[in-house]
């Protein structure tokens, strides 16, 4: 099998809204694939096409080499899905939950219970306990333990770490990190940028859209970008004078970062522009991941202007 999932044209209208707008992408096997992008992106409904839930409005989509238009059945049993909303009975123990859905799946083993637990660190005291008496973190893995129980090739991921931690988040990603190891492909959403940078390879979306697709690495390097960090006094009017002259200025803190071409020379251009500014420091730094989304986002608007 050459793809796990692959779209050609994918689109998926509500009525007048277009949710998902022509995605083409391909997912190998064994890949950890993210889908990053603003509320409203189109990303929980993408997945939730490739999971045979939503019929595509026009366009294809193959899961594991099936249709997802016409092998709904054929799909859904070598899947898994830990959705947004969280998915356990929250009045019954992990326990309970792992054995509900045991039985779902077709009487998985009690050897492959024990077998996930330890992977996803549930001890004995966390099996006995409520969903609804849980910590976030906790309630994360024991969702997650629901969903690999059945050997799934291809796990969907869904905002799986809202709420958790750092640490959790990082225990948690170490789990996703394992299961690729081990060959199931993960397709995962995630609003936290250091997160997507975790995946082998990102796409963004916006508006239904893909932007772009690629390793996080190559999509920094394709930006061809800079970013000058200002620290002047008051911080606020840097802030304020930057942001008006490059779209795309943040503030990390009280420093400001101003994403330049990649031949640009800050010190002068800001200097010039922080005339009347007491100027700190200027220096350069290489764009983070977000500076890449961000620039992304501006260019494709900047276009359809």
């Amino acid at each position: 099998m050459r793809s796990a999932v692959l779209t050609e044209g994918l689109s998926r209208r509500f009525r007048r809204q277009v949710a998902v707008d022509h995605v083409d992408v391909d997912i190998p096997p064994g890949e950890i694939f993210g889908l990053v992008g603003p509320n409203g992106a189109g990303k929980t409904t993408l997945i939730r096409i490739l999971c045979a839930i939503l019929r595509p409005s026009a366009g294809s989509a193959h899961v594991l080499g099936l249709d997802v238009a016409t092998d709904a059945e054929r799909i859904r049993p070598r899947i898994g899905y830990m959705s947004q909303t969280f998915s356990l009975y929250q009045q019954l123990t992990v326990a309970e939950n792992l054995r509900f859905y045991s039985d779902l799946y077709g009487h998985v083993p009690a050897s492959r219970q024990g077998d996930v637990c330890r992977l996803v660190g549930l001890g004995e005291e966390e099996l006995t306990r409520k969903i609804a008496a849980l910590p976030t973190g906790v309630r994360q893995r024991a969702a997650l333990a629901a969903a690999v129980l059945h050997r799934p090739q291809l796990l969907f991921l869904d905002e799986p770490t809202s709420g958790v931690d750092p640490v959790g988040r990082r225990d948690f990603w170490s789990l996703i990190r394992d299961l690729a190891a081990a060959g199931t492909t993960v397709v995962v959403t995630t609003h936290v940028m250091t997160e997507a940078e975790r995946c082998d390879r990102v796409a963004l979306m916006v508006e239904g859209r893909v932007l772009a697709c690629g390793p996080p690495g190559e999509l920094r390097e394709a930006t061809d970008t800079i970013v000058a960090v200002v620290d002047a006094e008051p911080w606020q009017h840097a802030y304020a004078e930057l942001a008006a002259r490059w779209p795309g200025t943040t503030l990390r803190g009280t420093s400001v970062h101003v994403p330049m071409p990649a031949g640009a020379d800050p010190g002068s251009e800001l200097a010039a522009a922080l005339s009347d500014t007491r100027i700190v420091h200027i220096g350069r730094t290489e764009p983070s991941f977000e500076d890449a989304c961000i620039w992304f986002i501006r260019h494709d608007r900047a276009i359809a202007r």
